[in-house]
């Protein structure tokens, strides 16, 4: 490589670096990490793995490198794939979203790393070495019909030793588009970002760990209809977005910074549950509410905007209007609240007022992405007060509702998305299930 090349890629490593600073939320951060590390590599296809506990944890799950038995209730888990070749076949439709375990052993590569801390440039998968004691599973190039042959493995390891998971390249290329092994100043490009960038990473998990503990407190009151059901929005939510913003073509920064935040506001639709009391919260049966009952049960959407009054940051301003504003119903009908409000007088516990309602694009575009999300995933899982619909019946009723409760070119986003939605819905059941 020339001394000028080396220059721009390291000035290319710095300017990504700065803009990966900026991203808050930890998921929206993990996959741009991954992509902005293949552009650097020139890499067709990789994968981000997070170390999680075996059981579900309020916190993202840690470990120190170099101590194996640190990981005995823990496993990697695949938080993002790209595969540049598998996408061009599909007309530039997302990568399916997948959900892979490994456990965290020296006998596979990612676990290797991670047990470790070592770096891993393996030049041919099908061809390692003697006497290493991890190997290549070719399972998914077996289910895929690719073919893995050079590998970078990188630790995602902070400053304290505490490694956060594993960042995988797979099959750099050179000019003409061959496969080649990645060089040696390739990885030193990706560790120097690697280490950059994991810095970033801690600090969004801070954010990621006290949106958690918000969620902790509402699930405390209302386990069944919280904890997991927000993460599920969130990533419904995500995936709305981007294909609108795709099929509208929104600038590409403008879709970065919007989907970051939303993906942070998203998870606190429904944080001004902790407002309701338990009597009225978790009331069984059809037709629970009597109407004071359910006009209480309303004004969950002004104690979550309370939340994030005064608001301190774009953050605060999304999540309060998601909280306040994604039970607005599209067409201005009066099912939809709480309207023209002034929220900051609401008083906890009280029936909240009948407003004038907001029609359109008066909701603000966020929480006309989460109202969808959050019906959807209400309809198709179980509640204390109904049975969960199939999945098909719950897709039909969101198409239903398009132009009444919900924005209609949101419903054909959400429409187009849907393999990506059941799959997503299926990664939560297996995590569930763990």
């Amino acid at each position: 490589m020339s001394k000028s090349l080396d220059a721009k890629k390291l000035q290319k490593v710095f300017e990504t670096e700065k803009l990966l600073n900026e991203i808050r939320d930890t998921d929206v951060l993990l996959e741009r990490i991954l992509t902005e590390a293949r552009a650097i590599a020139n890499a067709d296809a990789g994968s981000i793995y997070v170390i999680e506990d075996k059981q579900p944890s309020a916190v993202p799950a840690v470990a120190f490198a170099d101590e194996e038995h640190a990981y005995k209730d823990k496993l990697l888990r695949i938080k993002y794939a790209q595969n540049d070749t598998q996408q061009s076949s599909r007309q530039n439709s997302k990568s399916p979203y997948v959900y892979f375990t490994v456990p965290i052993t020296k006998t596979s590569i990612s676990g290797y790393c991670a047990c470790t801390g070592q770096t891993l440039n393996i030049p041919d998968a099908y061809h390692i070495e003697g006497g290493t004691p991890y190997k290549f599973n070719s399972s998914t190039d077996i289910s895929t019909g690719y073919k893995t042959v050079s590998m970078l493995s990188v630790p995602l390891i902070t400053s304290s030793g505490q490694t956060l998971g594993v960042l995988q390249i797979i099959n750099a290329k050179d000019s003409n588009n061959n496969i080649i092994p990645f060089s040696d100043e390739s990885v030193e490009f990706i560790k120097q970002f690697a280490s950059s960038v994991t810095q970033t990473l801690e600090h969004t998990y801070l954010t990621s760990n006290m949106i958690k503990r918000m969620q902790r407190m509402a699930e405390f009151r209302d386990p069944k209809e919280t904890g997991i059901h927000v993460e599920r929005v969130s990533d419904f939510s995500l995936e709305i977005y981007d294909q609108w913003a795709a099929d509208h073509k929104v600038p590409k920064e403008e879709q970065m910074k919007f989907r970051d935040i939303l993906k942070i506001a998203a998870k606190c639709h429904d944080l001004g549950k902790v407002g309701i009391s338990d009597v009225i919260l978790k009331k069984p049966g059809p037709g629970r509410f009597t109407e004071e009952e359910r006009a209480i049960m309303m004004g969950h959407t002004c104690v979550g905007a309370q939340l994030f009054t005064e608001p301190e940051s774009d953050i605060d301003v999304m999540s309060r209007d998601v909280a306040l504003h994604h039970h607005e119903w599209w067409d201005g009908s009066e099912k939809g609240y709480p309207g023209k409000i002034d929220y900051t007088h609401y008083e906890i516990g009280k029936p909240i007022e009948r407003c004038e309602p907001l029609k359109g694009e008066e909701i603000p575009l966020s929480a006309r992405i989460v109202a969808i999300a959050d019906v959807f995933d209400a309809l198709s899982h179980s509640r204390v007060y109904k049975e969960a619909w199939s999945i098909d019946d719950a897709f039909m009723e969101i198409q239903s509702l398009s132009g009444k409760q919900f924005d209609p070119t949101l419903v054909l986003a959400f429409l187009e998305v849907k393999e990506r939605i059941l799959s997503i819905n299926a990664a939560y059941e297996r995590m569930e299930k763990k």
